[in-house]
């Protein structure tokens, strides 16, 4: 006679052992199924994000969690780090030889703490620095008043220029020059062309300044060596490790050898305690992605989307930030429109095509309402879309803009984007034991 155990008994025993989640928390597994629908049924072309392969999210959901690791390898403040130590060690020497760095720290939490550390490494509090204007597609940790980098140091910011939306080296050159900067950084999170490395790196010298690169958004595409790598002008190299790079959501620091014990000094003990070694080793596992040869296929694929809907856009009458884009993202300029970025990112919404308002160089309007759309490609071109996928997306913004008061067109729209995101789904299952799953629908 066989005997099975019931889902009420199996659930009560997973919740005896706490490895369940439906079980534990259907609540919570309900809303991570819910989550999972979303992703599938949406388009998602914000700018920093991304789909992280199963293999990332099993290295993340795994018994790595239940571990400290103060120190580094070879140097913790707790017992049985032995392999841990393996792990850290494969992701800082792919880290390197991906990169062509001299050094690599991979326990920064996130970019943001990636940038702290390297400036206590290299400046002292009230130090000068020299970096892009938020307004004109900096970042927040780049010297905005409200976050620790404009409270902690005296950030002069420089910009692009009014008539080429592009980044006016003779005004960093002057400003530089003027203020003297101890730190001069370059990289951005809303910027669609290319930087000039090597024309920073040359105004760095000229005033005795470190030269910093936040290459945060395009670090897969300099991975696979479809852009040009900061490493041989940069002193220091901060990123992300989840928007190009498909990465865990996490930081990483590279940096000329001399400056590696200074950097790491400030990681820990300086900003962090205990690293998080589940993100460190899903950190190995992306960087070793990174190298294949099909990386380098889908980064390529990535700037091919991109233009294919900065032209696709154009095509349709609406305007882009310096007149299209040499990387991974867009500018959609709506200052001359009757739709501010704030609205038309609700609109998009609306039909399931998931954005983010965006302030333009000079904008007219304030930042909680923007008079732009930032675009990215590298969440769609993982899930399998090209060149004609992204004239189909050019046209439903296009018309969602267009008829953004008329329901009936907008419900047809939402289901031709719907139907797309179905057709490339994000993830065919759940990366679980199929408990999550087994919920069924839950919308």
């Amino acid at each position: 006679m066989q005997h099975s155990m019931s889902r009420t008994e199996n659930c009560n025993k997973a919740v005896a052992n706490g490895d369940a989640l439906c079980c534990v928390d259907p609540d919570i597994a309900k809303l991570v199924r819910q989550e999972w629908q979303r992703q599938n049924c949406e388009i998602n072309l914000i700018a920093s994000e991304n789909v992280a392969p199963l293999a990332i999210l099993q290295t993340l959901g795994s018994v790595l969690v239940n571990k400290y690791a103060e120190g580094y390898p070879a140097q913790r403040y707790y017992a049985g780090c032995e392999l841990y130590d393996d792990m850290e060690r494969l992701a800082i020497e792919r880290a390197q030889q991906l990169f062509a760095a001299a050094h690599a720290n991979v326990q920064p939490h996130s970019g943001s703490s990636a940038n702290l550390a390297a400036y206590l490494a290299l400046l002292q509090p009230s130090d000068t620095i020299l970096a892009m204007r938020l307004d004109h597609g900096g970042h927040l940790t780049h010297g905005a008043r409200v976050n620790f980098s404009g409270r902690l140091f005296n950030v002069v910011h420089y910009g692009v220029s009014r008539h080429s939306q592009r980044i006016d080296y003779d005004e960093v050159l002057q400003l530089a020059q003027q203020h003297r900067p101890k730190l001069i950084i370059a990289g951005a999170s809303a910027y669609p062309r290319r930087i000039d490395f090597g024309r920073f790196a040359d105004i760095a010298a000229q005033v005795d300044a470190k030269l910093l690169v936040d290459m945060a958004h395009i670090a897969g595409l300099v991975a696979a060596g479809v852009h040009p790598s900061p490493l041989p002008h940069a002193h220091v190299v901060t990123s992300t490790t989840h928007k190009t790079l498909r990465g865990p959501r996490g930081g990483l620091i590279l940096c000329r050898q001399e400056l590696g014990k200074a950097i790491d000094k400030q990681i820990f003990p300086g900003c962090q305690g205990g690293p998080l070694m589940q993100a460190v080793a899903a950190k190995a596992v992306c960087f070793y992605m990174a190298a294949r040869p099909a990386f380098r296929q889908y980064q390529q694929q990535v700037i091919d989307n991109a233009r294919a809907l900065a032209a696709a856009l154009q095509q349709h009458g609406l305007s882009l930030v310096s007149g299209g884009t040499d990387n991974h993202l867009l500018l959609i300029d709506l200052h001359n429109s009757e739709i501010s970025g704030q609205e038309a990112e609700a609109v998009l919404s609306r039909v399931g095509l998931v954005t983010n308002k965006n302030g333009i160089p000079f904008d007219p309007k304030p930042p909680r309402i923007t008079s732009g759309i930032r675009l990215g490609t590298p969440g769609v071109t993982s899930r399998g879309m090209k060149q004609q996928q992204m004239q189909y997306i050019a046209d439903y913004i296009a018309t969602a803009l267009t008829k953004r008061n008329e329901p009936d067109s907008l419900q047809t729209i939402a289901q031709q984007v719907r139907e797309l995101a179905v057709a490339f789904p994000a993830y065919t299952s759940l990366p679980d034991s199929g408990c999550v799953a087994a919920i069924g629908d839950a919308t």
